[in-house]
């Protein structure tokens, strides 16, 4: 009995509809019959079928009330498909879009112009080209000046020129360690460009300038100072720290602002005591963390191997020559371990 209520309620309904309204919804219904109809297990829509839809839901307020096969969010989908099929299909178009590319001749002539003359920039190199007569932009010349090829003589230069003289280099930097308690401990190294050793090591909750200058004496004694010291420009050195570089005989030698890679000797040593020890650890204060961090630079100059030393270390560890079974020292409270060969 209810579904024949419902038919007539749904007739009665229908009488107070607008003329148009019933044949839009007639038309609607015809067109899903026809659907239904085909002798598939389920249902297949054509592209037509789908495009119906589509225009239906451009041009018809109610045609949500209508649709029945598929939910209206399926017809949404396939809106958004056609309209990524036809923006798709008109890029397919080739046009030429932007500047005309520079010619190959061109671009050689800029690649031998800045191997020939390294100090030229893009104006003087704009000018040659115009003597030449090719009539390119200086804009041009400048982005195409980048994607030279470098020498590499000049990088093994720079490296023959650094092994030369990093006996003479050392560099100094902070880095922070949080504690049990959630307050952060700055320690402070030097660090020696030839072995990569640590020359002095400590931490503090207050760095001040002050501080700073005291470590550098402590570090140098007896004229041991090296001749440069790299390290940036953290406001904590003050203009106390550089006097006491002169007052020590050293050139100080600030890198950029943020650019940790032209110091790189010391940001290395700051990456792997977070991997090899303080990734691993919970400060509980200024006292244990100067236990640990002298615990882990005894392991870092005799135990620890490194690929930058030709997988020596820095405190230049001897090669075992005995041919007895392999012994382990634990080292860092088990962290880390060193074998030997027992005599």
């Amino acid at each position: 009995m209810f579904p024949f209520f419902r038919l007539w309620f749904g007739l009665l309904a229908r009488c107070f509809r607008s003329h148009r309204t019933l044949l839009l919804e007639n038309l609607a219904l015809r067109q899903q019959l026809a659907v239904l109809k085909r002798r598939h297990p389920r249902a297949r829509l054509h592209p037509m079928d789908k495009l119906f839809w589509v225009l239906a839901r451009r041009f018809w307020a109610d045609w949500k009330k209508s649709l029945l096969i598929v939910t209206p969010e399926t017809v949404v989908r396939w809106h958004r498909a056609g309209f990524r099929l036809y923006w798709s299909l008109i890029s397919r178009v080739k046009k030429q879009v932007g500047r005309k590319r520079l010619a190959k001749e061109i671009r050689n002539l800029i690649f031998r112009m800045v191997a020939e003359n390294p100090t030229w920039g893009a104006p003087r190199i704009h000018g040659e080209l115009l003597m030449l007569g090719f009539d390119v932009s200086e804009r041009s010349i400048s982005r195409w000046m980048k994607r030279a090829p470098r020498d590499p003589e000049l990088a093994r230069r720079w490296q023959a020129f650094v092994r030369n003289h990093r006996d003479a280099i050392a560099a100094m930097d902070f880095f922070t360690v949080p504690t049990v308690t959630f307050q952060l401990l700055y320690c402070f190294f030097i660090i020696s460009h030839e072995r990569r050793q640590i020359l002095h090591v400590n931490v503090t909750r207050h760095p001040t300038s002050t501080w700073i200058a005291q470590q550098l004496r402590e570090a140098f004694p007896y004229e041991s100072a090296p001749r440069f010291l790299l390290f940036d420009h953290d406001q904590k050195y003050g203009l106390e720290v550089p006097a006491a570089l002169r007052s020590l005989q050293i050139t100080a030698v600030q890198t950029s602002i943020q650019s940790p890679w032209q110091n790189g000797v010391a940001e290395r040593w700051v990456g792997s005591c977070r991997r090899d020890l303080l990734d691993h650890i919970i400060g509980l204060n200024e006292r244990h963390l100067k236990r640990l961090l002298a615990a882990y630079t005894s392991y870092y100059h005799d135990d620890r191997t490194h690929l930058g030393l030709c997988k020596e270390t820095p405190a230049r560890r001897i090669r075992s020559a005995a041919t007895g079974p392999v012994i382990c020292h634990a080292r860092l409270g088990g962290l880390h371990h060193r074998y030997d060969r027992a005599a």
